[in-house]
């Protein structure tokens, strides 16, 4: 083991895992005066209270359906419940996210397990390693409870049908799950399953049920369900299709960034009307300088006939920074509360049984 041997034995998992991340409710706190009076600052801080408003102006739309994108390591950090909350409130009616916030923090959570707070400085990550200890910037996690998520999704593939799934499907089965096992009801998974709210991960393979999917084929070569990406992709621009006005609250960027504003090439390309995304948010840290897709700006996705410009706005700040303040000024302002519920996992569920 070499030089950290020593150190190793003075630490135990249960040392390193003591104390819970947190995760913040925006009921709690009201935050609406704070927005405006940043509203009549200058530079990040009007950028967010703009997109605050734009939020606020999608859920008063009624003709607006909202999608939620999700990408980075969110829920560890302490914001599943603002998602849980936008979900159980019809703030949000679909979500498309990357594998790791829906899978390894939001489902990994419903099964009883939590993330910890930890830190990046004083520490080694080989004794992290050697413990089964996984990092996340300044969070731990179990790497051994990280295996029960694994093997909980390969349960989940090994009950169903052996056919080809959407990533949505099969998240309908893990909320299905967890509204029989789960632990906890503060879990998106299990919202979203209870409300309703299809949710999409199109890089499904790239997080903890990828290890549970391989596992399901390798132990079942002749006979076993798959995933079908080009569905994802299809249910998705049915969603907007049906929807016609759609607005992105966009945290991250990535694949759900792109993979959601391409519904709108999508529909024109399988002759089908759906006009440019109506509002639209982005919260990134990525630098617009390098042209890549997760900095591309909302204005320039206007060039490829995705986004309209009237109501846009990107806020260049970190997520746990800014989506408490944004969602929780919406929350606060209110008119979610005449919001009717727009169900999409029964629409879609209802578009696959035509198709036997």
């Amino acid at each position: 083991m070499g030089g950290w041997g020593t150190n190793m034995a003075k630490m135990k998992k249960a040392d390193y895992l003591k104390e819970a991340v947190k995760h913040i409710e925006i009921s709690k706190h009201n935050v609406v005066p704070l927005v405006d009076a940043m509203g009549d600052m200058a530079f990040s801080a009007r950028d967010l209270a703009r997109a605050a408003k734009i939020y606020n102006l999608m859920l008063a739309d009624k003709n607006c359906s909202v999608i939620l994108t999700l990408a980075g390591s969110l829920f560890s950090a302490g914001l599943k419940k603002v998602v849980v909350d936008l979900v159980r409130n019809n703030m949000v009616d679909a979500i498309v996210s990357t594998g790791a916030v829906i899978v390894d923090q939001d489902f990994f959570e419903g099964l009883g397990f939590k993330h910890y707070k930890g830190t990046p400085h004083g520490i080694d990550d080989n004794d992290l390693r050697a413990l089964h200890i996984d990092r996340i910037y300044d969070t731990f996690i179990d790497e051994d409870e990280l295996r029960v998520c694994d093997d909980t999704t390969r349960r989940i593939a090994d009950s169903l049908d052996p056919r080809p799934y959407s990533s949505r499907e099969f998240i309908e089965e893990m909320g299905k799950y967890l509204s029989k096992h789960g632990k906890t009801k503060d879990s998106v998974v299990l919202a979203a399953y209870e409300k309703r709210v299809p949710v999409f991960v199109p890089a499904f393979s790239d997080c903890s049920a990828g290890f549970g999917m391989i596992a399901h084929q390798w132990n079942n070569p002749e006979k076993h369900m798959s995933l079908d990406s080009a569905k994802d992709f299809l249910e998705l621009t049915k969603l907007k299709v049906e929807a016609r006005d759609t607005g992105l609250l966009m945290i991250g960027g990535g694949v759900p960034k792109n993979f959601t504003q391409d519904t709108v090439v999508a529909a024109d390309i399988l002759g089908e009307e759906a006009p440019m995304h109506k509002y639209a948010v982005q919260v990134t840290v990525a630098d617009v300088r390098d042209g890549a897709l997760s900095s591309s700006t909302l204005k320039e996705a206007c060039s490829w006939g995705k986004v309209e410009t009237t109501s846009e706005q990107m806020v260049f700040s970190e997520a746990t920074l800014a989506l408490p303040l944004i969602a929780g000024y919406a929350y606060h302002k209110g008119v979610w509360k005449t919001r009717k519920a727009r169900r999409y996992s029964d629409f879609l569920n209802k578009e696959l049984a035509k198709i036997g």
